[in-house]
């Protein structure tokens, strides 16, 4: 961290978080409520100053932070952007987050940046692949990141479960994994699998935090086809496979996921009390990072 930003305390307990958005900034700041934090996608903080960085220092002074990338392609046969880890480490050391996560997907190849999060098959050369992806971003940030589990629309040829793919990546990189349960269910609804199994399989001690978000059908095929959009409210059944979740493995940060149709803060923060609530009758310590 350079002299040019002032010194940061320890994050403190995390409970149930919140997806940070411009419009929310201030409530965020006011909150008073217990083990909140905030993860913003460091894409939108890659500068030098702003408002934006104005408003995330004083909100970071009050509460955890985590660092939530969309664009390092680790799923991808590239590897990772060498200018981008740079400028990503600059912004972690600046706000010293109390984690950092990434995607298991790729949405660049050859130069071409696609804007979406793509899915990647889960075989022996794709694996050796994204542990290197992995090595090289950790030793690039000097610290260890989580690791998302994706929303998969089609069945993909691959040699082994989604789960047994990410527990290798555990074991190899020494990375930790981010539990998306709206993933969970929304690929185990369109591949027809069985979400709580899926839950049972996880490697749960590797698991460091937790996002919940909303789902919708597609416009055409109903609910042959549900869609991950962050555009709606924590479906009831997604609620039910975190509280499992949280049984299964132990509290964890959890963080609600909101990027589209934008409701009001109280709103946001009813789904996010909900969270906590689960997390406290749970009678397990939330993780301290």
């Amino acid at each position: 961290m350079t002299s040019a930003h002032p010194a940061l305390s320890p994050a403190p307990e995390m409970g149930a978080g919140l997806g940070l958005k411009p419009q929310h900034y201030r409530s965020v700041l006011e909150s008073k409520a217990q083990g909140l934090w905030a993860e913003v996608h460091p894409e939108n903080y890659m500068t030098e100053g702003g408002p934006r960085h104005a408003w995330l220092e004083a909100i970071r002074r009050d509460h955890p932070l985590s660092l939530h990338g969309v664009a390092l392609s680790l799923g991808g046969a590239d590897r990772p952007d060498a200018d981008h880890l740079k400028r990503l480490r600059a912004l972690a050391d600046r706000y010293q987050p109390a984690m950092m996560s990434e995607h298991l997907a790729w949405c660049a190849h050859d130069g071409t940046y696609f804007g979406d999060l793509l899915p990647t098959p889960y075989t022996r050369d794709q694996l050796e692949r994204f542990c290197a992806h992995i090595d090289e971003t950790q030793e690039a940030l000097g610290r260890k990141i989580l690791v998302e589990n994706p929303s998969i629309y089609l069945p993909l040829k691959s040699e082994m479960t989604e789960q047994d793919f990410l527990g290798a990546a555990v074991e190899r990189t020494g990375c930790g994994l981010l539990l998306d349960v709206n993933n969970v269910f929304v690929t185990s609804w369109n591949l027809g699998q069985d979400p709580y199994e899926y839950i049972d399989l996880v490697p749960g001690d590797a698991v460091g935090e937790i996002h919940l978000a909303g789902h919708e059908q597609d416009e055409n095929l109903g609910d042959q086809l549900l869609i991950d959009t962050h555009g709606a409210p924590v479906r009831n059944e997604v609620w039910e496979l975190y509280e499992y979740t949280i049984k299964k493995i132990g509290a964890k940060p959890t963080l609600i996921e909101r990027d589209s149709n934008l409701p009001t803060f109280d709103e946001v923060m009813a789904e996010r009390d909900q969270a906590q609530a689960i997390l406290d009758a749970s009678g397990k310590e939330v993780a301290h990072v």
